[in-house]
């Protein structure tokens, strides 16, 4: 038996969602600038290549003699190169290497304001204790064993880890394990013998790429740049570089060149200063976003997690506009 349909009732008038004015802001072309570029630079190398000194004395260089960070993954083998050459650094050991503790360190960093920052190495949060390949194991058994199903959470920590580092306020040297293997090369006398070369870096594939020079080195100390924007370094090739005369000072003229210096301190501060206004935070946003700094690692004021630059300015501008509602 059919049921009677019942009274019509009228619908009331959906609530269409607010618009994001953060996350959908007009899309502005402005004119280019150099302004506030920092360096950033990856070296690979096989064990024994070289990659550590000469990653110090470009972080020095980069510093222009001020004390630096190191980011140390390698058991203390950065700080026995202290003082030489007149290099002065502060470091921090890591012991685990969970892509998200990168980041918190890289807040610190930015908090203390060091200038540079050099981790050595990034292999280690690609393969080391707790690192992304780790933490994509642990993540399968949320999907039945599923290891590619794991990326879903291997994978945003990975971007985030990176995006922390190409955002950090300061030049950023980062030194990478390479693959080794052996093959048979003729030597000076025409015998075959075999010699370890390196190959592609210990970290997710083509990594290297997302730094604005990408250098690789091998067991007799030569350098040869993978990836330069940097012009007068694009496809060098040095024996025995000088880490600050022959990378950090032509990259530093490059960047110096017609621009003028950024303060993401300045940022920093206007995004919780007292007198912040609705429009004032927002305005900040679209400057920082300008600047491709909205992953500006940074440790919350009042938290003291870490955070962003971009999710400071909106989470405080949000919260003004709803107090005034």
């Amino acid at each position: 038996m059919t049921q009677p349909l019942g009274q019509p009732v009228r619908a009331g008038r959906q609530q269409q969602p607010q618009a994001n004015e953060y996350d959908d802001g007009p899309f502005t072309f402005r004119p280019a600038t150099k302004d506030g570029a920092k360096a950033r630079v990856s070296i690979q190398g096989v064990s024994g290549s070289g990659k550590t000194w000469t990653s110090l004395a470009l972080a020095h260089g980069l510093a222009l003699g001020e004390r630096f960070a190191v980011i140390d993954t390698e058991r203390g083998s950065a700080s026995l190169y202290i003082g030489d050459r007149g290099i002065q650094f502060d470091s921090l050991p890591m012991h685990r290497y969970d892509p998200r503790d990168l980041v918190k360190a890289l807040a610190s960093a930015a908090k203390a304001r060091y200038p540079v920052v050099m981790v050595d190495s990034l292999s280690h949060y690609w393969k080391g204790t707790d690192g992304t390949l780790d933490q994509v194991e642990k993540a399968k058994s949320k999907y039945g064993g599923n290891s590619f199903a794991g990326w879903k959470d291997g994978t945003p920590m990975q971007n985030d880890m990176v995006e922390a580092l190409l955002a950090y306020p300061g030049h950023v040297v980062v030194t990478m394990r390479s693959q080794t293997e052996w093959v048979l090369q003729e030597n000076d006398r025409g015998r075959k013998e075999p010699t370890m070369v390196g190959m592609r870096a210990e970290q997710r594939k083509g990594i290297e790429y997302e730094f604005g020079v990408a250098a690789e080195m091998d067991i007799t100390n030569r350098l040869r740049f993978l990836k330069s924007r940097c012009p007068s370094l694009h496809q060098q090739v040095i024996e025995k570089p000088d880490g600050d005369r022959d990378i950090a000072r032509p990259l530093l003229d490059w960047l110096n060149d017609g621009s003028k210096p950024l303060d993401a301190s300045a940022w920093i501060d206007a995004a919780f200063a007292d007198d912040a206004t609705v429009d004032g935070l927002l305005s900040l946003y679209r400057e920082v976003e300008s600047h491709s700094a909205l992953a500006t690692p940074l440790l919350h004021p009042q938290t003291g997690q870490p955070t962003t630059l971009g999710d400071a300015i909106k989470e405080r501008g949000v919260a003004l506009k709803n107090a005034q509602q």
